[in-house]
């Protein structure tokens, strides 16, 4: 389990872009079909933007048609935390970075592969690094 990293609010707000600031810290999410890794099929890791901590592989990414980057699973179980979510009369199970407790998405049981999850998280909540070598251009159709 990553150590905890706690800052003040002041901190997170010097850290972050007003839109990554609004997603992680306040819980927000970025409209459908609008998040830069959104259509990404690039190889590589998927890391927290608050933290960097590594979340999620692209080799679990797939297009779920939600509009959001979708995950089959996180990279390492101890990476994310789940908790129940009932805002905007919905109940969901929020996703939060498991270092920084920085808001990702949501998970829910409609996805592909043997576990059936799928991670939709907002692109402004994640950092990209590709792998060495990999085409920097290739995108979902």
């Amino acid at each position: 389990m990553p150590d905890k990293m706690n800052l003040t609010d002041a901190q997170w707000r010097e850290r972050l872009t007003p839109e990554q600031y609004k997603i992680l810290r306040q819980a927000g999410t970025e409209r459908a079909f609008t998040g830069k890794y959104e259509k990404n099929k690039q190889a590589g890791a998927y890391k927290c933007a608050g933290c960097g901590l590594p979340l999620f592989a692209s080799d679990t990414k797939y297009n779920s048609g939600s509009g959001w980057p979708s995950f089959t699973a996180p990279a390492d179980g101890d990476a994310v935390d789940m908790h129940q979510d009932g805002s905007h009369g919905m109940v969901r199970t929020e996703v939060t970075c498991a270092r920084c407790q920085g808001h990702l998405g949501h998970v829910f049981p409609d996805g592909p592969g043997p576990g059936g999850m799928r991670y939709c998280i907002n692109s402004a909540s994640l950092d990209f690094e590709p792998e060495a070598g990999a085409d920097k251009n290739v995108e979902e159709n």
